[in-house]
């Protein structure tokens, strides 16, 4: 049968009978099927906020002001309903009716947010911020814990967050350690009980500050320092 052709010829090919029977008898081949790995969702800084976002607040009060801190962490969830769900920090707020801090507390709030949402490893952020201390002095916490700057209290709470939705990981005392720790707690039972009813914390009077957990428990033991609250110890 002829076939009338109307266009401009540009081009041919001469397709031999066997091969166009062997290319029509020739299985379609199956697209390969998408890596469930490209699915996953992954934070990262174009990621676009959601309508909603879960959150929890910790306050912070400090006997350098006489109005709390209020710090709000903000959480995404990636790949909701998959085994690769993750729960992320995505922003953080900082209020307080005290406006001495206003600045700086802006902008901290913008760099940690921005820290966020790059994604990837953020618990250094934890560390990083601990470790500023403020020139006036510290103070003591409840339970006798040192607490170098108020910036070091945002730190805890960012800590306490990254705990509860698993980034970060609570690896305890070893059971040598725990061991040490009870025995010392023994022998200063008596002692510990005293100090709550005159409401000195939970450790000994004249404890001091251990190096490692920032807690003044650290007390003279068979001529060797040891920490009540982390099993720290000079003598190894």
């Amino acid at each position: 049968m002829a076939t009338r052709i109307d266009k401009k010829i540009v081009g041919y090919e001469v397709v031999k009978p066997d091969e166009e029977e062997t290319a029509a008898a020739a299985p379609a081949q199956p697209q390969e099927p998408e890596q469930e790995q490209d699915k996953v969702v992954q934070l990262h800084e174009r990621l676009e906020r959601p309508e909603m976002l879960l959150g929890s607040t910790y306050k912070i009060k400090t006997p350098l002001s006489e109005h709390a801190l209020y710090v709000t962490i903000n959480d995404i969830v990636l790949n909701h309903g998959t085994e690769h769900e993750l729960r992320r920090p995505f922003e953080i707020f900082i209020n307080s009716k005290n406006m001495d801090h206003f600045q700086w507390i802006v902008a901290l709030t913008r760099i940690i947010s921005a820290v966020f949402r790059k994604g990837g490893d953020v618990t250094f952020l934890v560390e990083e911020l601990r470790s500023v201390f403020d020139p006036r002095g510290g103070y003591f916490k409840k339970g006798g814990r040192y607490m170098p700057s108020l910036v070091a209290e945002i730190g805890d709470a960012i800590e306490c967050h990254l705990r509860m939705i698993g980034m970060l990981k609570d690896e305890g005392l070893d059971e040598h350690q725990k061991k040490l720790v009870a025995e010392k707690r023994a022998q200063y039972e008596s002692v510990v009980a005293e100090t709550e009813d005159a409401g000195e914390g939970d450790f000994p009077p004249g404890a001091r500050l251990c190096g490692k957990c920032n807690t003044k428990a650290m007390i003279q033991m068979d001529g060797c320092l040891t920490c009540l609250n982390c099993g720290d110890s000079k003598c190894g």
